[in-house]
């Protein structure tokens, strides 16, 4: 440690500066203001009276629609009534347009036609306006002007808005920078160096900390992208809902389709047979009249033939008509065979087509379960029925056929809604691939800013190190000079001094001798 005042290094011509006085109520707090103004308009500050609107073009036609859209499009973004026309707007437009822009930049007007200029005279506004133009601001001469005026205003609200709507990081980075470098000239002027290199460790290890912790939220927010990308591209891959009741919307509709043309089938299949069978029960009662007949005959002839007497000739005659009967009889028992038979191969046939139809009503009742259509709706066969309806045990026209047309308007109503919600979902997913679009935006100007904040502040640090270094280096050598002029000084007093002693060694020798030599002459 060095001694207290002794070596004690002097403060940098930087730091021994005059702090700037504290603004006060009269500057209208536009000290803050002017470095957000600056960072927005890109611009050098200067006064109104300098001709700088020559850098926006304000009497293109093509800046005035683009401005009156930006402006319109801010207004309308806080619910505000007022909109400017792309024509001369009246002048109560623009007049509630100016207050309302300037109520948002914090600086509410008294009266419009004084605060105006003193506003845009305090923010350093680029263009040239007169004082005359707030009174007839619909002119075409001085419109241009005005609205570029209003265009740059709202430029600067825009951008406050942004700036309080955004997360303030940079304020607490700025504090942190501004108590480091107090720490540091406390300890620089007190001569700690220890203490300063200890504060330099600890301000560049949180910083790498801090960057650290950006990086893992930025790493963070990507794989949360990445995760929301994935969940776009499944959504845009994969079926819609709407497809898929298409398709099951299809596959029912394919179902009604072939059930109605198994239920046209079975009708034909059953007015056929029933023709048959009519048919066949016309043969059969044909044939018992005829048995009948063919009966009462015989019984009559057998009567005739005991009423009457038997000769050989009768009796001749009598046997072959017995022997025509007996054919007759044979005939009819082929053909009453034949027709058993035919009767069997109809029965059989008609066993089959029970059978068919059983297995058909088991498919209809099984699509009418998958339909929900209900548990009364079932097919029931019942072979001694007469008509289609008693066969099927249903009546298709008067019963199912109502249920199944309004199923199918509930199907197209629930597709129009279905459709409505996909529309709604691919909204959605537009804002959601918008927001990830912005998201990334986002992240990418904040790891450039962080990137530049760190370079910045590594290069500030180097530079710092090197003037220390370098006022340490001039320091060393002002001491070497100081000890080496201090060991010449030094050694030319001793020189001086053997000198000087020599001298005076000489001298009393010189009076010794004299003084013995008086002595050994007065003995």
């Amino acid at each position: 440690m060095r001694a207290a005042g002794a070596g004690r290094r002097h403060p940098k011509d930087s730091f021994a500066q005059r702090p700037p006085p504290t603004p006060t109520a009269d500057t209208w707090q536009f000290t803050s203001r002017d470095s957000d103004l600056s960072l927005c308009s890109s611009r050098p500050a200067s006064s109104i009276g300098t001709n700088r609107s020559a850098a926006v073009p304000i009497t293109d036609r093509g800046y005035q629609l683009s401005a009156i859209r930006t402006i319109n499009a801010y207004l309308a973004s806080h619910s505000s009534q007022i909109s400017i026309k792309p024509t001369l707007p009246s002048a109560k437009d623009v007049t509630e347009t100016l207050k309302f822009v300037l109520n948002r930049l914090e600086f509410p007007p008294n009266k419009l036609e004084e605060d105006f200029y003193v506003v845009i005279k305090q923010l350093n506004c680029p263009i040239k306006l007169n004082k005359s133009a707030l009174r007839a601001p619909g002119n075409p001469h001085t419109w241009p002007n005005l609205l570029g005026v209003i265009h740059w205003l709202v430029q600067i609200a825009m951008y406050n808005d942004h700036l309080n709507d955004s997360p303030r990081v940079n304020s607490s980075f700025e504090d942190t920078l501004f108590r480091y470098a107090m720490e540091s000239y406390l300890h620089f002027i007190s001569g700690n160096d220890d203490s300063v290199e200890m504060l330099d460790s600890e301000v560049v290890e949180k910083l790498q900390q801090e960057k650290k912790s950006i990086e893992e939220r930025v790493e963070a927010l990507k794989e949360s992208v990445k995760n929301l990308e994935g969940k776009k591209e499944d959504l845009r891959t994969k079926p819609s809902p709407r497809e898929q009741l298409e398709e099951q919307r299809s596959v029912l509709e394919e179902d009604v389709k072939k059930f109605h043309a198994i239920i046209e089938q079975l009708n034909g299949h059953i007015v056929t047979v029933e023709k048959v069978l009519e048919e066949k029960e016309k043969e059969l009662e044909a044939k018992v009249k005829e048995k009948r007949r063919i009966c009462e005959e015989n019984e009559e002839l057998k009567k005739r033939i005991e009423m009457q007497g038997i000769n050989a000739r009768d009796a001749e005659r009598m046997k072959r008509e017995l022997q025509a009967v007996e054919r007759d009889i044979g005939d009819s028992e082929v053909a009453r065979n034949a027709w058993e038979e035919k009767s069997w191969d109809l029965n059989a046939t008609i066993g089959h087509k029970l059978k068919d139809l059983e297995a058909l009503s088991i498919e209809c009742n099984q699509g009418i379960k998958r339909l929900k259509l209900g548990n009364n709706f079932q097919y029931k066969l019942n072979a001694e029925g007469s008509t289609p309806a008693e066969v099927l045990g249903m009546d298709y026209k008067s019963t199912l056929k109502p249920v199944l047309t309004s199923f199918g308007d509930d199907i197209k109503n629930n597709s129009m809604a279905k459709l409505e919600e996909m529309i709604a979902l691919q909204q959605q997913s537009v804002e959601n691939a918008t927001k990830i679009e912005a998201k990334r935006n986002r992240i990418a100007a904040l790891q450039s800013r962080i990137d530049e904040n760190y370079k910045l502040k590594l290069q500030e640090a180097i530079v710092q190190e090197e003037e220390a270094t370098q006022m340490y280096a001039r320091e060393l050598y002002a001491l070497i000079d100081s000890v080496s002029k201090y060991k010449e000084y030094m050694t030319s007093k001793i020189l001086e001094m053997k000198r000087a002693l020599s001298e005076t060694v000489g001298s009393v020798s010189d009076l010794y001798k004299g003084s013995l030599t008086a002595q050994i002459s007065s003995l």
